[in-house]
């Protein structure tokens, strides 16, 4: 098997010319009848016993062409594409057979898709402002706030009428019309007033009254209400108050303070507070300024980028986003049928701009990698390996086995290549950013129709993150998973090659 040539015949696409040598074609012809002759019937012989030629000379001497050339066709590619130096995408892959003889072998035709000729115009000396971080006593005191509300204690309420703020029990039943409807009815039902929880001037109708009150509540179920058979019209709910409770706050203090922390002191436990909520906004100003500086990697890039890279990357998103929705209970299918959509093309499209991004940036990446020569060192791949290891409580051996040292050592490079990037530039600590910083800023992020995209790409947010995918996915579904666009593909997936069948009584039973 040998690559007799390669030419590009369009942009990202290469065609390849592979011959497969007499001698490898006749010994696949034979491993193939092993493994397929049983099932072919000979007159005279028992069905599966007929030896090769005469089973040749009754069906043509191609009756086993097309499962020979099925057992060489990966290898050769594969062996095709090492030769020709190229890095390919996982695509679509044309199959043109040019001719097939057990006396001259095969010689066939393959199309491809290859990686992009990429070119970064800049990337050291980047410009990025970074927002000092502060923390005020105000907000300390709003999260010892919001502590205290966590720890409040309900207790019930004596000689008083509702008010906001208090959970009461009650029973309810809605007419419209005079007539109950589905879904209306409760009982023993806790409530809290000004929550929000049932269509607005229900709560508010509660307000005043005394524990034992039996009352209308009169309301008007919004035009946009998701039943339809009660969107926009007017109902009555009988309703029965029979508890009202409170939430009680505890006191602030040091004991507070050893009740809710191992701290001794309130003043302990506030400065702990402001340290991590320092420690917070540190790490997110850190990454402002990553996203700051890919953007600008981004706009730096030069390269025609084939579809397929998108839509890997998309496919990629969907996958982990329906694993996610699975260890919560659900699937995507489930998950689609909720928000009313049944379009499948239609809802990739919000995962679309995430992923063009973190192709993008990658591409971004490992041409700094190949600029700067970054080659991630020994030590490097064994703390990686033990930070996995750690991250998914799983032993390094056990890791090493489903993540192929490959794959990280490509992950570690692209870190180091946007360590790198954050090195050189120039990044300008300010209180607040400037307008143009700002008006830039918001001018990169896509208008999403909808969240979707935004829970199922947060993996793409920063470049330090989305580089490191390949790997954490391996880790997280005990499987080997690697990103198609950041490697060639080992065995392609082309369809078979249509060597054409002339016996096609072959297989008679």
């Amino acid at each position: 098997m040998s690559l007799k040539g390669s030419k590009k015949v369009d942009t990202n696409r290469y065609e390849l010319e592979i011959t497969i040598s007499a001698e490898d074609f006749q010994n696949a012809i034979k491993d193939a009848y092993r493994k397929n002759g049983k099932k072919i019937s000979v007159p005279g012989f028992r069905k599966g016993k007929a030896p090769l030629s005469l089973i040749e000379k009754y069906y043509g001497e191609e009756v086993f062409f097309e499962d020979a050339l099925n057992l060489l066709y990966s290898d050769a590619l594969e062996a095709a594409i090492d030769e020709a130096g190229l890095k390919i995408v996982e695509d679509k892959i044309d199959f043109d057979l040019v001719s097939i003889s057990k006396a001259d072998g095969v010689d066939f035709k393959s199309t491809i898709t290859t990686y992009p000729e990429v070119e970064i115009t800049e990337y050291k000396g980047l410009k990025a402002e970074k927002v000092k971080p502060t923390v005020t006593d105000e907000e300390i005191d709003e999260e010892i706030g919001r502590m205290a509300d966590r720890n409040a204690r309900v207790i019930a309420v004596e000689g008083r009428a509702a008010e906001n703020g208090d959970i009461c029990t009650i029973d309810f039943e809605g007419f419209v019309d005079g007539v109950p409807f589905d879904g209306g009815k409760a009982e023993g039902h806790a409530l809290t007033l000004g929550s929000g929880q049932f269509i607005p001037g229900f709560e508010d109708q509660i307000i005043g009254h005394n524990v034992e009150d039996e009352f209308d509540v009169n309301v008007e179920f919004p035009k946009d209400y998701q039943a339809e058979n009660l969107a926009g019209k007017k109902a009555v709910f009988k309703v029965k108050l029979h508890e009202i409770k409170k939430r009680e706050l505890p006191a602030i203090d040091d004991e507070f303070a050893k009740d809710v922390s191992e701290f001794d002191t309130l003043d302990d436990l506030k400065a702990d507070l402001k340290a991590k909520t320092l420690e917070r906004k540190t790490a997110s100003a850190d990454e402002e300024v990553e996203n700051e500086l890919i953007d600008q990697l981004i706009d730096n890039l030069k390269a025609d980028i084939p579809e397929a890279m998108f839509e890997r990357r998309v496919d990629d998103s969907l996958r982990d986003f329906d694993y996610r929705l699975r260890s919560q209970g659900m699937d995507l299918e489930t998950y689609m049928k909720y928000l009313g959509q049944n379009d499948v093309a239609e809802f990739r499209k919000n995962f679309r701009p995430q992923a063009e991004r973190s192709v993008k940036v990658r591409l971004a990446l490992e041409k700094i990698v190949e600029l700067e020569n970054i080659v991630p060192t020994a030590d490097d791949i064994k703390e990686e390996y033990e930070k996995l290891a750690k991250q998914y409580n799983m032993e390094a051996d056990k890791l090493k086995g489903m993540v192929p040292e490959e794959e990280l050592v490509k992950d570690i490079a692209v870190s180091k290549a946007i360590a790198l990037v954050k090195d050189a530039a120039e990044i300008k600590e300010v209180a607040k950013k400037t307008e143009k910083a700002e008006k830039k800023t918001a001018a990169k992020k896509p208008a999403a129709k909808k969240s979707t995209a935004k829970k199922a790409d947060n993996e793409t947010k920063t470049a330090s993150k989305s580089t490191t995918k390949t790997t954490k996915t391996a880790a997280k579904s005990t499987a080997k998973k690697a990103d198609a666009e950041e490697k060639p593909a080992k065995k392609p997936a082309a369809k078979k090659p249509a060597a054409k069948k002339t016996a096609s009584k072959k297989t008679e039973e």
